[in-house]
């Protein structure tokens, strides 16, 4: 027994539907069968094409008019005899495969030229954080120059101070050295012990 379900509505494409009529097909233990998406009167259609025989065509039918894809959103099902050649199952899985190669071929070479544009801009940002820890090498250099520089110049300040005070504390020593012995002239002549 052969039987052509015509599937239409708003939104029978691309959620899944063909998928869950060939894994109820195969559940089935059918051999031949065939669907695919199409368009009649600019409305979204699956077709799907099954032989077998009428238990299972009976339970296919309980099936598809029970049970859809969680988005579809679905206006009717009708089935019709169908006389052509139905291909074995096989053929349908691969035109699955092949579909999805060709839905998934250019996605994965999008995401190839996406990643080595990505690469290309972590190059850049390296070569840019290269030129920038150069930079703060650089200033680190200078920084340690600047930081030798002021201690040089520390070290001639507090050597050139403390030459001064050494000179300016002996002076005072001598100063008051030759006070001590004026006064105590001073104190003899008037005669006061000190």
């Amino acid at each position: 027994m052969k039987l052509k379900f015509i599937f239409k509505g708003k939104k029978v494409h691309d959620v899944g539907y063909r998928v869950l009529l060939l894994n109820k097909a195969m559940s089935l233990g059918v051999d031949n069968f065939n669907t695919f998406n199409t368009s009649i009167d600019g409305i979204q259609t699956v077709i799907a094409i099954i032989e077998a025989d009428a238990e299972s065509i009976e339970e296919f039918k309980v099936f598809v008019n029970t049970t859809m894809p969680e988005d579809a959103e679905l206006d009717e099902i009708s089935f019709d005899e169908y006389k052509n050649a139905i291909p074995p199952i096989e053929r349908c899985m691969q035109a699955f495969q092949m579909e999805h190669w060709g839905k998934g071929i250019p996605i994965l070479v999008k995401m190839l030229e996406t990643q080595e544009k990505m690469l290309g801009n972590q190059n850049q940002m390296l070569g840019k954080q290269d030129q920038m820890l150069g930079k703060q090498d650089q200033m680190l250099g200078k920084q340690d120059q600047t930081i030798t520089t002021i201690k040089e110049e520390g070290d001639k300040i507090r050597g050139a101070i403390s030459d001064h005070m050494s000179q300016d504390v002996a002076e005072l020593r001598d100063e008051i050295s030759h006070i001590k012995t004026t006064m105590a002239k001073i104190a003899s002549k008037v005669g006061i012990a000190v």
